[in-house]
């Protein structure tokens, strides 16, 4: 295991600042996780702590040593791609022994070690196949044993469950999940997948525009999101956002007439989760109201969309729900319900 830090960490490819300068320590034995969009640097910036690109400005230290100038190879890292990176000619016995075997362990010491972690991500009867032979969920597991197959310092880890449909995902989460609390390895995993990073993170780092703009754990980045990006960002369905002015304590929009305790202002965003929203009983009044938009059913619930001139609001209610379309409805914030208010210029919370 080892601490990482990332001291005033700079990217750039010539004049393109690619990630502005930014520290980072990810403590030992931590699962981090890097979460953004598509361009939001979070790729480039693992790639800079496995040696696959090179620091422009600041200082990379692995278990407290500097290694900028360190190829990949004596950083003692292992790395899972989305790819998989499989040698097709080889079994996948030869697969998982391939770095130790690059590392000089003799074949016994070999055998003994893959047979040990083949059997930690359950391919001890398929030793013999090639990678043609095998599942996409096969394969990654595959990968991940050749990962952890000599217990390095670091793991770094790609958006390695991208490839797999929906049910292989949850069960190669629930996997990846095990495998880091029984072997303790301090890991970065990148990923586009909120799900993913709420599911697997001890602390995400929400990144936009190759900068970090919240990094916490899990729950407080659902709970207390730091500014309208991270808040529209996290949440499936995502948090309600809605324009509107606060007056008198009490904030107003378009179906909108809700109480807040905040002074006086205009141009606020009022945030709020679907979950957190009850439906008021037919021909019942509550702060939120409007024609019901939308209907879907989601097997364990049903999402209820209202919407009141430029307000849309959603909420998470019962499976048996149903109602026409145009219905008038109203919506009522539950006992404990969290309001999020951020400034719509800034986008920062208030």
């Amino acid at each position: 295991m080892a601490e990482v830090k990332l001291v005033d960490v700079e990217k750039r490819y010539g004049s393109f600042l690619a990630v502005p300068k930014q520290s980072l320590t990810i403590e030992e034995g931590e699962f981090l996780v890097l979460l953004g969009p598509s361009g939001c640097g979070k790729t480039t910036t693992m790639r800079m702590i496995a040696g696959l690109e090179e620091i422009t400005a600041g200082d990379l230290m692995i278990g407290g040593e500097r290694v900028n100038d360190k190829p990949p190879k004596d950083r003692d890292i292992a790395m899972v791609f989305q790819n998989y990176g499989l040698y097709p000619h080889m079994t996948v016995a030869e697969n998982i022994g391939y770095p130790l075997k690059l590392r000089g362990f003799n074949r016994q010491a070999r055998e003994a070690r893959v047979a040990e972690t083949a059997e930690k991500v359950e391919l001890g009867k398929l030793l013999k196949r090639r990678p043609s032979e095998l599942s996409g969920g096969q394969r990654q597991r595959v990968a991940l044993a050749r990962a952890i197959v000599r217990t390095p310092k670091l793991f770094l880890m790609d958006e390695p469950l991208s490839n797999l449909d929906a049910k292989l995902r949850v069960t190669m989460r629930a996997e990846l999940k095990h495998l880091h609390h029984e072997l303790g390895v301090t890991t970065v995993y990148v990923t586009h997948d909120q799900m993913e990073a709420m599911t697997l993170a001890s602390r995400v780092a929400v990144m936009r525009k190759g900068r970090i703009v919240q990094l916490d754990t899990p729950k407080m980045i659902y709970s207390e999101p730091a500014n309208l990006f991270v808040a529209s960002f996290i949440g499936s369905p995502p948090m309600n956002l809605i324009d509107g002015v606060i007056s008198q304590g009490t904030f107003t929009a378009p179906g909108v007439n809700l109480p807040v305790s905040a002074a006086d202002r205009g141009n606020v965003v009022l945030g709020i989760r679907p979950e957190e929203l009850d439906l008021v009983p037919a021909d019942g009044e509550g702060p939120f109201s409007g024609l019901l938009y939308a209907l879907e059913l989601t097997g364990e619930s049903t999402l209820v969309t209202l919407r009141e001139g430029t307000t849309v609001v959603c909420a998470r209610g019962g499976a048996d729900f149903d109602a026409p379309i145009g219905t008038r409805c109203a919506l009522v914030p539950k006992a404990g319900a969290r309001l999020h208010l951020f400034d719509k210029d800034s986008g920062e919370r208030v």
